[in-house]
């Protein structure tokens, strides 16, 4: 079991911190995005698609880049007693902590299915079935979400990263569970 749980570990967070260090890159598109933005307002016609591409980038900068500060360890956390505590007591409010956000998380990801499957053109009650057949081609898209502004993008690209950044995140939840777990045992990360 303890193979497994490694296998996953490196698994995840390979993956993760390829995503996070490609993720880290966002922040110069979003600032030539908004760069772009001022010199159009100032020069030429303000463009339309600037804010809310700008918006859409950020998105995907923290969704993407989430995992990652999470397994660098760089979230938030209250170190006023934390700080002090010995390894396995770390361990074991962190195995206790990222159950809930498991948990939420798996909200978030049932939301962001939900709200993609919206954005394909499907009403029902079944976003992952539908989902699913959309990915084999059993099922068709119906009509096409679009933004309320002028410029009008599409919102299923955006939301598809919301589905692959809370996975993924929530695929290194489960990793950090696994290196609590193996904390707890005495063993090394």
């Amino acid at each position: 079991m303890t193979s497994v749980m490694r296998s996953f570990i490196r698994g995840v967070d390979a993956v993760n911190h390829r995503i996070g260090r490609i993720a880290m890159y966002g922040i110069f598109v979003l600032m030539g995005i908004l760069l772009w933005s001022s010199i159009s307002k100032t020069f030429f016609l303000p463009s339309l698609w600037t804010l809310e591409m700008a918006q859409f980038v950020m998105v995907g900068y923290y969704i993407l880049g989430g995992p990652y500060s999470i397994q660098m360890g760089s979230n938030v956390r209250m170190d006023l007693l934390y700080g002090d505590w010995s390894i396995q007591r770390k361990a074991w409010f962190d195995l206790l902590t990222v159950c809930f956000l498991i948990f939420y998380l798996c909200v978030l990801l049932y939301g962001a299915v939900s709200s993609t499957a919206y954005g394909l053109g499907y009403w029902k009650t079944e976003p992952f079935s539908y989902l699913l057949g959309v990915i084999t081609g059993s099922e068709e898209i119906g009509r096409l979400e679009r933004s309320s502004s002028a410029w009008r993008p599409y919102m299923w690209p955006i939301k598809v990263v919301m589905i692959v950044g809370f996975f993924l995140m929530l695929l290194q939840c489960l990793s950090e569970f696994c290196k609590d777990v193996l904390r707890l045992k005495g063993e090394e990360i």
